[in-house]
């Protein structure tokens, strides 16, 4: 009778941990933006009276535009996780007569570019990262300089 009970006991306790190990246990869910990305910098580039094909090279082609507004364009950029939303950012630029009349919305901040060759030392790139050291590798005069006989 004690082995049976003992058995028993084995077995409701394995069920018990394997439910706990499921719910530990998860897949990895990958980060997904998607939309357009406005930044500030792009945003200090558009200057009012600007035609639809200068703010299409500025901003990007807009994710959408409403046929019964044709004046109105929305730019929206979504950030998700796990079918969680992160983040989302919408702006919208307005035309009136082809010609940009106003703007307005949520911008990401300005992009930070590193200048090779001019003194960042209050931001030098990390050369532990992959992709700065492969940028700053390929950016040497050596790699582009051409072949010598």
């Amino acid at each position: 009778m004690h082995i049976k009970s003992f058995f028993l006991a084995i077995a409701a306790a394995s069920v018990l941990a394997g439910c706990n190990v499921a719910n530990v246990l998860t897949p990895y869910k990958l980060a997904i933006p998607q939309g357009n990305e406005v930044t500030q910098d792009q945003v200090t580039q558009l200057k009012e009276g600007m035609t639809r094909s200068q703010v299409r090279f500025v901003l990007g082609t807009p994710l959408l535009t409403d046929p019964f507004h044709s004046d109105r364009w929305d730019y929206i950029y979504t950030d998700a996780k796990g079918g969680s939303l992160r983040e989302k950012h919408t702006f919208h630029v307005v035309f009136e007569s082809d010609k940009l009349k106003s703007w307005g919305g949520d911008v990401l901040p300005a992009n930070k570019l590193i200048k090779l060759g001019a003194d960042n030392s209050a931001s030098a790139p990390s050369l532990d990262d992959p992709v700065t050291a492969a940028a700053s590798a390929s950016a040497t005069p050596a790699a582009s300089a051409p072949a010598t006989r």
